[in-house]
């Protein structure tokens, strides 16, 4: 494995030769596919009906016929596809799960996003590149705001997902850390990204030098994930990596590149200890006698907006604070609170969306140019309150005018949503790991790769 002080040389005799791939590429001997890149992904609808109408593989009797090992995993996806297609169409089969069915109109599509999550288990295998060394690869931090990316990169190099066969891999994971290349590589007094980025491009020449996959698909069939907010600008590094890649970010922005079709929204989840003990669970609505609260930095272009007008309200029904007076809790006003605003700062991505299903108060989002994590499958009107940022001044009207049935509902739900936002160790089924690996299974669903060796 590389250390972080033989990187750079490793990187340095390999910088002439991996240019070529990063500056003006060969052509690639593969093909993919990635239909209506330009649309938002709102359901397995949308992902699953554009232009995933036939196989890619052709099968050829015979023994003199040789497939690749690439045609092979593009067949085992080509059945993925057809079997999820089929429960699109109506054609529904039964699917023994003792765990848990999703039910309900909190999923675009309940029954769809079962078979795809089966499917998923019983086939998914990732490969992850063994190249580097901790802290900046193979690891990341599992306390604080940025605890997911840690938490994903350790989980996934002892999943069951995981092969060690490259060629039998529908996906490459990059087990790069951008928050531990923030605090290892970035010199503060200096404001200059350029070591960074040169570290995380530096990685992917030694990746596609070394091996073909890289190579052969462009990046296509590689993801990444970043929760820390400089994840998209440190990305685009590297043309094919944000241009081809999946990217799971937490900063979900389409101001800023995110792309729906291909990129995968994470959720922000801020864990004080590492765990969500003490962080789940509040008390029913009979005993949340405050409409609204927040509390938190002036920062971004939302916030001072929010402040301006209910910052100090006579209002005891409307909490807004710029600082959470000493006497207050912060998760003890959000347990008493039916309603909790999730305002963007600097950054789209916030974990008060699921500090709030954490412990029963309504999110209330009010962001611009955000993908919230996993709407491709869930449709976060159904247990969230979405409000325009111009609708700030009103916030108070909107939310005191839902009726007390719809809030009890919106409630109800976001409690069952839970379960897909949680963090455990070891990951549970259909919670916040298999919720991100299902988001990046989909991505995959929706690119084709082909040899020009392979049958049409």
């Amino acid at each position: 494995m590389l250390s972080l002080k033989n990187l750079w040389f490793v990187a340095a005799l390999f910088m002439a030769a991996a240019v070529l791939v990063f500056m003006s590429p060969k052509q690639s001997n593969f093909h993919y596919f990635n239909p209506n890149s330009n649309t938002s992904l709102k359901s397995d609808h949308l992902l699953l009906n554009n232009g995933l109408v036939k196989n890619n593989i052709t099968r050829i009797e015979g023994p003199e016929r040789k497939y690749s090992p690439l045609a092979k995993v593009e067949a085992d996806l080509a059945q993925a596809r057809a079997s999820i297609r089929a429960e699109l169409a109506g054609n529904h089969t039964d699917i023994v799960d003792p765990d848990y069915v999703p039910t309900g109109p909190m999923y675009w599509d309940p029954k769809v996003f079962h078979r795809s999550y089966i499917e998923m288990e019983k086939r998914l295998k990732v490969y992850i590149y063994e190249e580097g060394e901790p802290p900046v690869f193979h690891f990341g931090p599992c306390k604080h705001t940025y605890a997911i990316e840690g938490i994903f990169i350790g989980n996934m190099e002892v999943s069951l997902f995981r092969t060690f066969d490259p060629n039998e891999a529908h996906l490459f994971f990059l087990p790069i850390s951008i928050t531990m290349i923030t605090q290892v590589i970035f010199v503060p007094e200096t404001h200059d990204w350029t070591h960074m980025k040169s570290t995380t491009k530096d990685y992917i020449n030694v990746i596609a030098n070394k091996y073909p996959y890289w190579n052969r698909s462009l990046g296509a069939d590689h993801f990444m994930l970043a929760c820390h907010d400089w994840g998209p600008e440190i990305s685009f590094a590297i043309p094919h990596l944000y241009q081809n890649a999946i990217r799971a970010l937490c900063n979900a922005n389409t101001s800023e590149r995110f792309d729906p079709a291909r990129d995968v929204s994470v959720p922000e989840i801020h864990l004080p200890t590492g765990t969500t003990s003490g962080l789940l669970g509040g008390p029913p609505p009979s005993r949340r006698p405050i409409l609204v609260f927040y509390a938190g930095g002036v920062h971004g272009p939302i916030r001072p907006v929010l402040l301006e007008h209910w910052e100090n309200a006579s209002d005891p029904d409307v909490q807004v604070h710029r600082y959470l007076p000493r006497n207050m809790s912060y998760y003890g006003m959000m347990r008493r609170s039916r309603y909790c605003i999730c305002p963007s700062g600097y950054e789209v991505a916030s974990p008060r969306m699921v500090e709030g299903l954490y412990l029963g108060c309504v999110p209330v989002l009010i962001k611009e140019g955000y993908v919230v994590p996993f709407s491709d499958v869930l449709d976060w009107e159904k247990f969230a309150v979405i409000v325009p940022v111009k609708e700030i001044p009103n916030l108070k009207k909107i939310l005191a005018g839902i009726k007390l049935r719809d809030y009890l509902q919106l409630q109800r739900r976001g409690i069952k949503m839970r379960r897909h936002f949680e963090v455990n160790t070891p990951p549970r089924r259909y919670d916040v790991f298999g919720m991100i690996l299902h988001s990046i299974w989909l991505r995959r669903l929706n690119v084709r790769l082909r040899h020009d060796g392979d049958a049409d």
